[in-house]
């Protein structure tokens, strides 16, 4: 039996279409604090000319600076893809409660695979994780995307 999205993925997979229109990779990131949106994102390097500027990134500094406040606690990021080594950093360092993404990232990920930020003993605040979320409709969004620029599409 599939169960219906949370609000917060849905919303982070409609900001990860808006990405792959602009030309950007299909990620977008959604921070809650309960059920209150505070901040959302979707992947903007290219756009801002900022290799820095993945969605988690800018969900994070959008959600910071509408609490006013560096740490993030009672907040959960929700994304389309597993964070990468740098974006679970960020997620560690802002004390985000949780973080819930969609499609697993075996190349680039960082909490699963990859550098595994969460499992590290320097990872001083390692927050609740659960992927899988949205899985299929993301893992669907970033196929079509790199299709279409491999010809493919």
């Amino acid at each position: 039996m599939a169960f219906p999205l949370p609000s917060p993925m849905r919303r982070a997979l409609g900001l990860a279409s808006e990405a792959a229109a602009d030309g950007e990779v299909p990620v977008g990131a959604v921070i809650t604090q309960g059920e209150r949106i505070v901040a959302e994102a979707k992947n903007s390097m290219r756009g801002l000319l900022d290799p820095t500027a993945h969605a988690e990134m800018v969900a994070i500094r959008a959600a910071a600076e509408a609490l006013g406040t560096s740490r993030l606690d009672g907040c959960t990021l929700w994304v389309t893809l597993e964070p990468c080594a740098m974006c679970a950093a960020a997620a560690s360092i802002a004390r985000l409660d949780a973080v819930r993404y969609a499609a697993e990232d075996p190349k680039g990920g960082g909490v699963v695979h990859g550098a595994r930020i969460f499992a590290q003993p320097t990872c001083h605040h390692r927050p609740d994780v659960l992927g899988g979320i949205g899985e299929e409709e993301s893992a669907e969004l970033l196929r079509r995307f790199f299709g279409e620029r491999r010809g493919r599409g």
